[in-house]
């Protein structure tokens, strides 16, 4: 739905940001992470006709996920930072997004090919032309 339509981009980041807000172990304050992930959805609606299509270039896709999952992670602590939120040592922050990086430049290209298919199965049969 991201990937076909400007709302569904900024409808998915806002509903997850939600469900990431109302999760126990979510400790910033309510509305944080939805405000961060619509943020997310609207900068990816509005460069999608730069990005393509994933299915034709795997490599650009894991690319893309890790730039913005580090993306989405250095807004959230810029946004802590501006909220006064304590977020601990900037290099070990780093650090930990740099790691994260690292493990989905490892694991996209595994789950790509199920995403595709997925997103294939799901299309309707006047967007297979």
């Amino acid at each position: 739905m991201a990937l076909e339509d400007r709302f569904g981009a900024i409808a998915l980041g806002f509903i997850g940001g939600i469900i990431q807000d109302l999760s126990p172990s979510t400790d910033s304050p309510l509305g944080k992470w939805a405000l961060i992930l619509t943020i997310v959805g609207f900068l990816f609606s509005r460069n999608r006709e730069s990005i393509g299509d994933f299915t034709e270039r795997p490599l650009a896709f894991v690319l893309f996920v890790t730039v913005g999952v580090s993306f989405t992670l250095i807004i959230f602590l810029l946004l802590g930072i501006i909220l006064g939120e304590n977020n601990g040592n900037m290099a070990v922050n780093f650090q930990i997004i740099f790691g994260n990086a690292l493990w989905i430049l490892l694991f996209s290209p595994i789950l790509l090919p199920g995403l595709a298919k997925f997103r294939s199965f799901t299309l309707a049969s006047s967007d297979h032309r």
